[in-house]
């Protein structure tokens, strides 16, 4: 080897080190600078929230995670366990995602053992004679149908009440009852007219609620004349006996207005008589009829249906998307079974393995750790990508984080989640610098203010928002 070699040679070898040294550097240089952000973020999250008043005897969870690197940013008991309340919303939002097309199936009709008449199965859809559904195909189809209408719910295998639902709420909008052909939102809206003048002027939809009316004023037990509700300017509310749709007026201090309260579905012939009030048809039941020919007619869009089960947190949207999500799959609806199969499917992956009870979260069985809820999250964006996500989920100021990150619109997307003793938020946060990082921050057994557990968290986002 001649002296010009071996200088070649060299030099090879003094590039060759000195790219493996730039290497090394480079990567102690960003592994530094990930610990550093953990150490920053740590420090932030101790001070603005687990350091927080309101936290101090709280459990508490929290997970921040880059898709782009897929490295957590920072993990406090994220694989903990916690009930989320309404955060359960997000994998049954991914499941009707998935499964349930671009429109609503809204019913399934045809031929039975008689063809005289046509043969209805109702699909979950809860959009059917929704107020909020202005466009409705499927009461249009049925308006028009000269024949007799039998529903049969042969394809129901769940209860009107979900496990571990708060029973004695059931006079609460927000927890209507579950049914496979639900209508007016299975609840009665009873209002006054702005004109009315008399308790008399009280009417309710659907109108054959109207009679079950219990023409008394309740105060502990003692009737009163009608006469005191009129000296006390409308100061009641409706109320509903527990087993059955008989509805009360109730004394309260605050001047009624309008009330929506459930209706009880498990009556088959309830369902019938609404429907057939409703239609001017004759509608009766069969449960055990099989339609032969089935025909299926499509009511909205499926996102129409989500973005307010999430900007809102609509517990009733919720049950019912994942009971259509069990029809399409497993041709039936059952909670219980269509949740198993997606955590043995779509949900496998999952960090822990959930303890999944309903479709809303207003079950207190409910147990996810913020490790799952950012892996679902970040599968509902490799999926479906951030576009339709942000349609559905709330940005700040809108939905039930209205009053929160309203600085600027736009760099959150998320889920809340509230019931008592638990606050929930879950979901997409986009940096200053265009990162965009999936987060879940849960809190259980909080004895002061929700409001101040969000502010307190709100902090924290956005600081690392204004940081990265």
């Amino acid at each position: 080897m001649n002296d010009e070699s071996k200088i070649f040679k060299a030099l090879g070898n003094i590039q060759s080190k000195l790219a493996q040294f730039i290497i090394l550097n480079s990567t102690f240089i960003i592994l530094l600078a990930s610990c550093s952000v953990q150490k920053q973020i740590a420090k932030s999250a101790k001070e603005n929230v687990l350091a927080a008043p309101v936290l101090q005897t709280a459990h508490v969870g929290i997970s921040i995670y880059e898709p782009a690197t897929n490295k957590y940013w920072y993990n406090y008991q994220g694989e903990h366990y916690f009930v989320p309340a309404s955060n359960t919303k997000i994998p049954t939002c991914y499941a009707a995602m998935k499964y349930l097309g671009d429109s609503l199936v809204g019913l399934m009709y045809g031929a039975g053992e008689d063809s005289e008449k046509i043969y209805i199965k109702g699909t979950g859809d809860p959009t059917f004679l929704h107020p909020d559904f202005k466009n409705q195909p499927v009461y249009s189809f049925l308006k028009k149908q000269n024949k007799s209408l039998i529903i049969t719910n042969s394809n129901f295998f769940a209860t009107s009440l979900g496990s571990g639902w708060s029973w004695n709420d059931y006079n609460e909008n927000y927890m209507a009852e579950r049914s496979p052909l639900p209508m007016y939102g299975n609840t009665a809206r009873w209002e006054i007219n702005n004109t009315g003048k008399s308790i008399y002027d009280l009417k309710v939809t659907p109108r054959i609620f109207h009679d079950s009316l219990a023409w008394t004023y309740l105060d502990f037990g003692t009737a009163n004349s009608l006469d005191t509700i009129k000296r006390n300017d409308f100061s009641f509310e409706v109320k509903r006996n527990k087993d059955e749709n008989i509805y009360k007026l109730v004394v309260s201090t605050g001047r009624f207005t309008s009330e929506d309260i459930p209706f009880e579905t498990t009556n088959s012939l309830t369902i019938a008589n609404i429907l057939k009030d409703t239609l001017h048809l004759e509608v009766g039941t069969n449960q055990k009829t099989w339609i032969y020919h089935r025909t299926v007619i499509k009511s909205q869009p499926t996102d129409s249906l989500l973005k307010p089960m999430m900007h809102r947190s609509d517990n009733f949207f919720a049950e019912q998307s994942l009971l259509m999500v069990s029809n399409e799959r497993l041709g039936i609806m059952n909670d219980a079974k269509i949740i198993d199969t997606l955590l043995k499917t779509d949900f496998k992956d999952l960090p822990q393995k959930p303890r999944w009870a309903d479709g809303s979260g207003l079950s207190r069985y409910n147990l996810f750790t913020p490790q799952d809820l950012v892996a679902i999250l970040n599968k509902m964006k490799n999926e479906f990508g951030m576009e339709r996500i942000k349609v559905i989920l709330p940005s700040g100021g809108e939905g039930t984080i209205s009053s929160y990150f309203k600085t600027e619109n736009g760099y959150i997307f998320a889920k809340t989640g509230t019931l008592s003793g638990v606050v929930a938020l879950s979901g997409f946060l986009y940096t200053k610098k265009n990162k965009l990082l999936i987060f879940s921050a849960l809190v259980n057994n909080h004895t002061g203010s929700a409001t101040d557990v969000r502010r307190a968290v709100e902090k924290f986002l956005q600081g690392i928002r204004n940081k990265y």
